[in-house]
């Protein structure tokens, strides 16, 4: 089994001035994601299906 280490982790424009707030990295063909709080903890994956369903669902607001 491969183990893909995220690479190239960024945080949303909008959360500049903001400390608590989630990044994202690259991971395989998918994403991961981090609280910026404690990064120490680790992160989470998804597959580019699952980030791009995630997104999509945000995008058009089906999220309270």
């Amino acid at each position: 089994m491969t183990v893909h280490h995220p690479t190239g982790w960024t945080k949303s424009s909008r959360s500049k001035q903001h400390t608590h707030c989630v990044e994202v990295g690259r991971v395989g063909d998918g994403a991961a994601v981090r609280d910026t709080k404690n990064r120490d903890l680790g992160y989470v994956t998804a597959t580019r299906q699952q980030w791009t369903a995630f997104l999509d669902a945000v995008k058009n607001n089906r999220f309270e």
